[in-house]
């Protein structure tokens, strides 16, 4: 086995790439790394420090979309997850950034992180940047993916995208933090969640992090 990932499972952008590797059938090994305190030798791999990072044989490289894309173009053989023309794999990224840079600030920075992993490190929860967060952040955000999903089964054209999972995995975090989307007001998107939670790529990640999950005292 050539491909290794680095980094920590509860991470949104580690869990992108580790569904990313499972929807291409790619066999890889995780080796924990954490967000912070990494080893010396991991500023081999990124000089930045942060998660993930991928080997692959004597290659490496880091940043989660860079890697995502690099298994693209490394694995031809397997149905594409960027789209399939120009318009589609533009509509891709741009919506894999959306989740990346506006969804995880408020689902993993500020519920996920509030409600687990400070109190798992001793810290108080800032519940007033959760609120703020659920109530005035969020909400156009999600206002805007459901508008732009309609009555789609996926984000950007008839099947599974990088965009989904990048979706998926912000949404994750924020059902960790106890705040499952609410499917009332964006049923669209719930829908959507709730078929990306039920793929197999899914189901074969989630169950560690539950169990991760309790034993820092956090919500399943």
């Amino acid at each position: 086995m050539s491909l290794t990932l680095y980094g920590a499972p509860l991470s949104p952008f580690v869990r992108k790439v580790r569904l990313y590797l499972q929807e291409k059938d790619l066999d890889y090994q995780l080796e924990i790394v954490l967000p912070f305190g990494q080893p010396a030798w991991y500023y081999d791999l990124n000089p930045l420090g942060r998660i993930p990072s991928l080997r692959d044989g004597d290659f490496s490289l880091a940043d989660s979309s860079v890697i995502c894309q690099y298994l693209e173009d490394k694995h031809p053989e397997h149905a594409s997850l960027l789209g399939d023309d120009a318009e589609q794999r533009a509509r891709v990224r741009w919506l894999e950034k959306y989740a990346d840079y506006e969804l995880a600030p408020l689902c993993t920075f500020g519920v996920f992180r509030n409600r687990v992993l400070k109190p798992s490190m001793g810290q108080a929860c800032d519940e007033a940047a959760v609120q703020t967060a659920l109530e005035t952040k969020l909400p156009p955000h999600f206002d805007y993916l459901e508008q732009h999903l309609g009555a789609a089964d996926f984000l950007v054209g008839d099947r599974l995208s990088l965009a989904d999972l990048a979706l998926c995995c912000q949404l994750i975090n924020m059902e960790h933090g106890g705040e499952p989307l609410d499917a009332r007001r964006w049923p669209n998107l719930a829908g959507l969640y709730a078929r990306l939670k039920a793929r197999p790529s899914v189901q074969a990640v989630l169950p560690g992090e539950q169990k991760m999950l309790a034993k820092m005292g956090g919500k399943p």
